[in-house]
């Protein structure tokens, strides 16, 4: 199979490998194949689920944020950047908490109340 860029390859298993895992499988009650019945009995999750947990699982991507963020691109100082990088995840979010109150003590409140 060729490799496109960008794509993770997974290596197939040997014949050895393969009779490994289904001989485990087969001495495993608990990871035995399905029978024609059983699966002739599935059903769509959505003919089995409640409406609302139904399209709450199909939501895809970032949950919307309770504040209105605007997408920015600006030039910052690369120790700064790393300085907040280094503390680990949530570090823009710690960005944009110094420009909050940075913007407060130049009397711009972002939050819309008097300085």
């Amino acid at each position: 199979m060729p490799h496109k860029p960008g794509k993770r390859t997974v290596p197939m298993l040997s014949d050895a490998e393969e009779a490994e895992l289904q001989a485990r499988m087969k001495a495993d009650p608990d990871a035995r194949e399905m029978t024609d019945e059983e699966l002739g009995r599935l059903r769509p999750a959505h003919e089995v689920l409640p409406p609302d947990v139904f399209a709450a699982l199909m939501k895809r991507g970032r949950p919307k944020s309770p504040g209105r963020l605007v997408q920015v691109t600006l030039r910052l100082d690369p120790d700064a950047l790393a300085a907040f990088r280094a503390t680990g995840p949530g570090w823009q979010t710690r960005i944009n908490e110094t420009v909050k109150r940075a913007a407060k003590r130049l009397g711009q409140d972002p939050f819309g109340q008097d300085p």
